[in-house]
């Protein structure tokens, strides 16, 4: 069986071959997987927690896997969303520092991968020199796509030489096309949730820096401008966020009304 899973169409006869001979990727073990997966469509999970469970049940339906883990590339750069084992860790930032690796491709290239032996495949001779010692002998890799974005990728590592099949591969990319939807929705709920809390933050600090202006200007400062001015003049003096030059001025004329009133 050739080791290259790069190509759609080698893909494509994966997935035919393993209808063929029988395999039925939907067993229980993945149905119950795949269903826990969806559910989380409908909770307010966070990325960590979303990425998390999903290495952990491809660690769990996955046979001969000794680890797994998922990749998220963001604006942020490549990074290890999730991983099950610290050999899972390692592997990945090996790829990282290397620049090369079999999730990387699959990531890059949107296509699933497969290594039936680390040490005589030759398509990442770095990172197959680095990763051997640490006992990875077999990946399984698939990209995860949403709307035509690449997000990252999925990855099971194996200490077996040709621990993985074509039914694997089918299961994988089921995980893969569950978890991209997944990850796209939580994303997109983080990210709105940030922009809110983002435009709360700016609409406070708009008002808190307006009652500032208006506190300088009751004590003397001509116009808006000119308070304004002299809120970032004491700023910079200071060196803090001007925001925090006009919520500490408020906060003293409140503080010695305050203690007016009680006198």
């Amino acid at each position: 069986m050739s080791q290259d899973r790069t190509s759609a169409r080698q893909d494509d006869a994966g997935v035919a071959s393993a209808g063929a001979s029988g395999a039925d990727p939907v067993s229980p073990e993945l149905a119950e997987a795949l269903a826990r997966m969806s559910g989380l469509l409908l909770a307010h999970e966070t990325v960590q927690t979303a990425v998390g469970l999903v290495t952990a049940l491809i660690a769990r339906t996955l046979p001969r896997t000794a680890g797994a883990g998922v990749t998220l590339v963001d604006d942020r750069g490549k990074r290890t969303a999730a991983a099950t084992d610290p050999v899972v860790e390692a592997a990945d930032a090996l790829q990282y520092e290397l620049d090369q690796g079999p999730c990387l491709s699959a990531w890059r290239y949107g296509q699933l991968v497969r290594i039936d032996d680390v040490e005589h495949d030759g398509r990442w001779p770095a990172w197959a020199a680095a990763v051997s010692p640490a006992g990875v002998r077999s990946v399984l890799s698939a990209p995860l796509v949403a709307g035509g974005q690449r997000l990252g990728a999925l990855k099971a590592y194996s200490t077996a030489t040709g621990a993985y099949t074509e039914a694997d591969e089918a299961v994988l990319r089921l995980f893969a096309e569950q978890a991209s939807v997944l990850l796209a929705n939580v994303a997109s709920h983080e990210s709105v949730q940030r922009t809110a809390e983002q435009l709360k933050e700016a609409l406070s600090s708009r008002d808190v820096i307006g009652q500032a202006k208006g506190v300088l200007i009751a004590q003397g400062a001509p116009d808006e401008d000119a308070a304004f001015t002299m809120l970032s003049s004491a700023s910079q003096r200071s060196n803090t966020k001007l925001v925090e030059v006009a919520r500490e001025l408020v906060a003293s004329v409140i503080g010695r009304r305050r203690n007016t009133h009680d006198l």
